[in-house]
């Protein structure tokens, strides 16, 4: 079936040009109430979710999961659209580092200091930056409830070196600083099932949620298959991903995620 959204060259140029890029509508609205209808009551989801806090103690919840299998999340990571558009934008065959399904909930939900995600995947042994996140958004994401921003071009800084600030690891600020001088700040603005595809050198951040909703999203991290690390990580990392046909995700089962699956203990 040839409805389905997929990048073109034009947004590989984007890419490379802005460090990322947002496909509009890429999940339907079906899919993405299927696998808020699915998030909300899977027990061990919850049970599997913990606490980043920022700076100011306010606290955003996430669930982190390595393996791919053949549960509704996986079929989102595994989906042809989505593994064909990493693909063209990584140059090459795609591996799942992980996916983390990301809660900032109302009033409360904290805010993430300026960072690049290879901020802190080189520490965990990967050699080149060939990595990159897509985020699909559950719900509307804006910059009342503490949607992404983004510094428009910044991967092209190469890495920066990260500390603590909160929780968190947080980028060199003089180094940001002085981005936000030289480039573009977007607010990533999103409705439900748009997709944004970000360079893992990309910074970003975001602010706490001030709203009276919540911004959940889905954010599937993937490697290089060659970029192999040299310290030892879930095999998922350099294992090319299985696609799925496009349509798996509304004829799937709906099944909660596998009970042995290897999430990350905070």
């Amino acid at each position: 079936m040839g409805h389905f959204k997929k990048l073109s060259e034009a947004d590989s140029a984007s890419f490379e040009r802005d460090g990322y890029v947002v496909v509009k509508s890429m999940y339907t609205k079906k899919e993405v109430d299927l696998l808020m209808q699915v998030a909300e009551k899977d027990n061990v989801i919850q049970r599997n979710t913990y606490g980043r806090k920022d700076k100011d103690g306010n606290t955003t919840k996430l669930a982190l999961w390595f393996a791919l299998s053949d549960n509704i999340y996986s079929l989102f990571a595994r989906s042809n659209r989505m593994h064909s558009g990493v693909k063209l934008l990584l140059g090459g065959e795609p591996a799942h580092f992980h996916t983390k399904l990301m809660q900032k909930e109302p009033f409360v939900g904290g805010a993430w200091e300026w960072h690049q995600d290879y901020g802190y995947w080189y520490n965990d042994g990967f050699l080149f930056p060939q990595m990159i996140s897509v985020m699909v958004a559950l719900t509307e994401a804006n910059r009342e409830n503490g949607c992404l921003q983004v510094i428009k071009g910044s991967h092209l800084m190469g890495r920066v070196e990260h500390g603590i600030a909160g929780g968190q690891k947080g980028a060199d600020m003089e180094k940001v600083n002085n981005a936000l001088e030289r480039m573009e700040l977007v607010y990533v603005d999103l409705e439900p099932g748009d997709t944004l595809f970000f360079h893992c050198n990309l910074l970003h951040r975001s602010d706490k949620n001030t709203s009276s909703s919540p911004r959940w999203s889905l954010i599937s991290a993937f490697n290089l298959v060659k970029n192999k690390p040299y310290k030892e990580q879930n095999p998922s990392c350099y294992t090319p991903v299985e696609p799925m046909p496009d349509e798996a995700i509304m004829e799937g089962k709906l099944s909660s995620y596998m009970k042995d699956a290897e999430f990350l203990r905070s």
